[in-house]
């Protein structure tokens, strides 16, 4: 390949990269903001910038490629930032510790996004698809980093009947999406000083007090649904 044609190639290769960037860029802000379902392809398109309307399929064959791509595209930061937390962990770690584990990765990746950003509430809406609910999970017990901290998380509180343990972790699994996705909300409404470290350690004090509560009432409320994912 001649210089030309190499320098060529690099050209068309970057403006792909950067055309699929904008994609998910513009998908992740309108499924945030409208919802997953009340987003056509095109309107991503024209919102990237994209006068190719068919510019989705384009880069991602379809609809729900473009979907799990978008849910997907920080996974292996979060990885990477998850392992570096967990070869911290001292030989005993406390429910908090772990607790920070499965949280502050989430957090430093809103942390290093620009401002404003949409991601916690694109994940929220993620919840409303009850085809991504299983892809959810998937990914999730797919990881075998997250596994293994909840396994040890839920071992510091094996006195609380398994039942309450499933629910209790099922519901902050919940709370930890919508109160990131609020507070990323009034970080843009409000124009404040954002602070996802201060906020992470906020969540893992409420998380923690959560799965040690009392329990005055023991029942599977739940069900199989809540078996189906930490998160």
């Amino acid at each position: 390949m001649t210089r030309h044609r190499k320098a060529a190639a690099t050209t068309v290769g970057t403006y792909g990269d950067q055309a699929r960037q904008a994609l998910l860029d513009s998908a992740e802000e309108l499924f945030a903001t409208f919802g997953v379902d009340a987003v056509s392809n095109r309107r991503i398109a024209e919102h990237a910038g994209n006068a190719n309307h068919s510019a989705v399929s384009y880069h991602f064959g379809s609809r729900d490629a473009l979907v799990r791509a978008t849910m997907m595209r920080y996974s292996e930061d979060a990885r990477r930032r998850r392992r570096e937390l967990v070869e911290l962990l001292g030989p005993e770690p406390g429910l908090r510790d772990l607790l920070s584990c499965l949280i502050v990765p989430l957090t430093d990746q809103l942390a290093s996004l620009p401002s404003p950003s949409w991601r916690a509430r694109f994940l929220r809406q993620l919840r409303t698809v009850p085809s991504m609910v299983a892809t959810v999970a998937a990914n999730t017990t797919a990881d075998p980093d997250i596994v293994h901290l909840i396994g040890r998380a839920r071992a510091t509180v094996s006195d609380l009947p398994a039942s309450v343990i499933t629910g209790r972790s099922w519901l902050l699994g919940h709370m930890v999406i919508d109160a990131c996705a609020e507070y990323e909300e009034r970080l843009e409404r409000e124009s404040v000083e954002p602070n996802w470290t201060g906020f992470a350690y906020f969540l893992v004090d409420a998380c923690a007090g959560m799965l040690e509560a009392p329990v005055t009432s023991e029942g599977d409320f739940l069900g199989s649904r809540a078996e189906s994912t930490w998160a």
